[in-house]
């Protein structure tokens, strides 16, 4: 019974964490200082149609070395949690300069 529940335990934990990735963009030589900007972006249909647009260059500015990250935060995983019933999904857009 343990072992069954072990098992149980380490498949639900496998399928929490499989959509935690994360993309690293660098735009010329990379971020040079510690400017930080997160921005939410909002998809329906479970990922498929984007609600809101986020633009990565306008956010830059007129920087030409800089990063962006986009990934799944623990502040959308539980967002997704409630707003997921509606197929209603978030991430997370990081852009350092």
């Amino acid at each position: 019974m343990l072992r069954k529940c072990s098992v149980a335990v380490l498949l639900l934990g496998v399928l929490l964490v499989i959509g935690c990735t994360a993309h690293l963009h660098k735009v010329g030589e990379g971020a040079q200082g510690d400017h930080v900007v997160e921005v939410r972006q909002w998809y329906v249909l479970y990922g498929l149609l984007p609600i809101n647009k986020v633009d990565t260059n306008a956010i830059a500015g007129e920087t030409t070395d800089y990063e962006i990250m986009t990934l799944h935060t623990k502040i959308d995983f539980i967002i997704n949690v409630f707003t997921g019933i509606a197929s209603v999904t978030s991430r997370t857009v990081i852009v350092r300069k």
